[in-house]
């Protein structure tokens, strides 16, 4: 093992076996003893990396490619099919909520448990069991049965003694994702300490802003691989623009698979409902005007339901004229899932040149760059005339999402500086 390095892990496997339906007693593993088949899939494969002394290393990548089961390797909770995995120095982890904790013992006791496990003498715990406490903030808790722990309560204890072992390396599992955010940015800056301290951290999170501002390093572990490695604002965007594409073509299969549905529903003669994405579209209007499609797209031909902070957004709204419309109005609303309305603006507002609607037509409407910050947002479109008789109003006409590796929170990252005056 070179003398720099806190962790190495070499060519690791690990497989896992998948019984579709097992026998458990041993009359059914005899007479059923077809039950026995199982399917082994394989979780990790050959991936290799290294950590530094004291260096904060994430590790990033969708539910089940495989994050977790290094950390469990890592702490030798379970052990690697082939492959090696050196380590210098004492392990403390945080890998599940609660994990090694008595339900039915007090908090205090499990203290003293939890920390031995960590490898702390009676008289090491003894020493600093008052900081862990204050750390908690549990102390008119402490003394009550973990059972009746809420489980930020949990989060907050197991957190606490891990810190206070003083290991050479830290493993935390998304553990910072639960408890109030006070509690969980006075983890973050307990991390910070920690780190400039001199110990290795290897975190597992979905938190692209905690990656980023802990750690010099990440890992995007893909399908069992490690896909990319290196500085975690360039990793986390690859991973992102991997995730939207890969959410695009599901979207992409699901409408195609629908609009196989509704061509045979049309050629048995079923009534046909406008749709757009699967459910129903609420619309009110005169109908002298229709909008027929809006399409959200982050290039100039292909759509797309998901963006970065930062991308540009296109979105065309094709219409159907029945009545000839003078002076019309052509308006676009932005909502957030939670139903708070993020933007709203029209052709009129922003005094663009007056139209009429003769026929059939598009009309584009352009977002150079998207300041709104990671969720899911909801698309109202309008057109009325002039005089403002609405002709077609649609309700959800559409969708997208957004991500971002910026840590900002609220509805759109505004522009801004900062000065030492």
């Amino acid at each position: 093992m070179k003398p720099e390095n806190a962790i190495e892990v070499k060519n690791v496997t690990k497989k896992f076996r998948v019984y579709p339906d097992k026998g458990h007693t041993l009359k059914e593993k005899i007479l059923f003893h077809k039950r026995r088949a199982y399917e082994e899939r394989v979780v990790l494969d050959q991936i290799s990396f290294e950590v530094k002394k004291g260096e904060a290393v994430g590790l990033i990548g969708q539910n089940g490619c495989g994050k977790s089961t290094t950390l469990k390797l890592l702490t030798r909770i379970i052990y690697p099919d082939s492959g090696t995995i050196e380590m210098c120095g004492r392990v403390s982890s945080l890998l599940e909520l609660g994990a090694g904790f008595h339900p039915d013992m007090s908090g205090r006791e499990n203290i003293y448990i939890n920390a031995s496990i960590f490898g702390l003498t009676k008289k090491e715990i003894e020493t600093r069991i008052g900081d862990i406490i204050a750390f908690s903030e549990l102390e008119e808790y402490i003394d009550q049965p973990v059972r009746t722990y809420s489980s930020g309560m949990y989060m907050r204890l197991a957190f606490a003694v891990a810190i206070h072992v003083d290991a050479d390396i830290l493993l935390i599992d998304e553990i910072l994702a639960v408890g109030d955010a006070g509690f969980a940015a006075k983890c973050f800056n307990r991390l910070k300490e920690i780190k400039a301290g001199g110990t290795t951290i290897v975190i597992v999170s979905h938190s692209m802003g905690q990656i980023e501002e802990i750690c010099s390093r990440s890992f995007w572990i893909h399908q069992g691989k490690i896909a990319a490695g290196g500085n975690p604002r360039e990793i986390n965007m690859q991973y992102l623009e991997s995730a939207g594409k890969k959410r695009q073509q599901i979207v992409e299969a699901k409408k195609e698979r629908q609009r196989k549905e509704q061509q045979s529903r049309k050629q048995q003669g079923q009534e046909q409902t406008d749709k757009d994405d699967g459910p129903q579209i609420v619309r009110f209007g005169n109908g002298d005007v229709r909008i027929t499609s809006v399409r959200v797209k982050r290039e100039e031909e292909k759509e797309s339901d998901s963006f970065l902070t930062g991308d540009r957004l296109i979105m065309d709204i094709g219409y159907q004229v029945f009545r000839e419309m003078k002076e019309a109005v052509i308006g676009v609303g932005i909502f957030r899932i939670d139903g708070v309305r993020c933007y709203g603006t029209n052709t009129k507002i922003d005094q663009t040149d007056s139209c009429s609607l003769t026929e059939d037509g598009t009309v584009r409407f352009e977002v150079p760059v998207l300041t709104l910050l990671p969720g899911k947002y909801l698309l109202d479109v309008a057109i009325e005339s002039g005089a403002g008789i609405l002709a077609d109003y649609c309700k959800e006409a559409s969708s997208f999402e957004v991500f971002s590796p910026v840590p900002d929170v609220g509805i759109a990252r505004i522009g801004h500086r900062w000065r030492f005056l």
